[in-house]
């Protein structure tokens, strides 16, 4: 199997990131998790995948799918845990989301008789070291309290989306991958909603770090997105 890529982000300036995040506290430390968007249902996704074109799959998109199918159980992965850190149900019902999101991926990888490089299913282990070390060090962070939870919830996903638009922009041609790619975008954007609106309700502004402020705005400024 050709070894999946790493994305364009290293885990040391993570760790930076996350360790000298600023914020900005208020005295109103309620939290409304319960409206947490569960990203776009994916369960129609087979049935829309059937009736397009089998295609030729590049080097580059291969890679992207390997990858891809980590880097959403790493979300799945990271949101469970912190569920059982904290009990809140927005990362109950993201860790949902995530889940679907990674079969999604898995999906393409059967249908084009790819390699699964998901070795192992359990909770935390990754088969990509850079993962393995990022999910180490996610878990960590937010383990610390509620508001490291949600700021960790909100890069990973940042980090998505920047990776998948990474993907549709420079590596994807065949009309399936990007149609599971594009609702894994809204996904995304959906969940980051929802973490900075919970950040927003426990009195904290969150600062993008890693989309540009204008791409932020537009995301967290516009409604849940549903539909496939």
């Amino acid at each position: 199997m050709t070894q999946p890529r790493k994305c364009t982000f290293h885990i040391t300036s993570l760790i930076l990131l996350l360790s000298t995040f600023l914020i900005a506290a208020c005295t109103d430390n309620t939290t409304n998790d319960s409206d947490a968007p569960i990203s776009n249902d994916a369960s129609n996704i087979n049935t829309a995948l059937s009736s397009l074109p089998l295609e030729v799959v590049s080097t580059e998109e291969a890679e992207g799918l390997y990858y891809m199918r980590e880097e959403e159980k790493l979300a799945h992965d990271v949101y469970s845990t912190l569920y059982t850190v904290n009990s809140k149900t927005i990362f109950d019902n993201i860790s949902d989301s995530e889940q679907t999101h990674t079969e999604a991926i898995k999906l393409l990888l059967e249908r084009y008789s790819l390699t699964e490089p998901v070795t192992d299913a359990s909770i935390g282990t990754f088969q990509n070291s850079f993962l393995q070390s990022l999910y180490d060090s996610l878990v960590a962070r937010g383990s610390l309290s509620l508001i490291d939870a949600l700021i960790v919830g909100a890069t990973i996903e940042e980090i998505d989306i920047i990776d998948i638009q990474n993907e549709l922009d420079n590596n994807v041609d065949n009309q399936d991958i990007a149609l599971v790619y594009e609702n894994l975008l809204k996904g995304s954007r959906n969940h980051l909603r929802s973490f900075t609106q919970n950040l927003t309700n426990q009195g904290v502004i969150y600062t993008p770090q890693y989309l540009d402020q204008v791409t932020y705005d537009s995301i967290v400024s516009t409604p849940t997105e549903t539909g496939n």
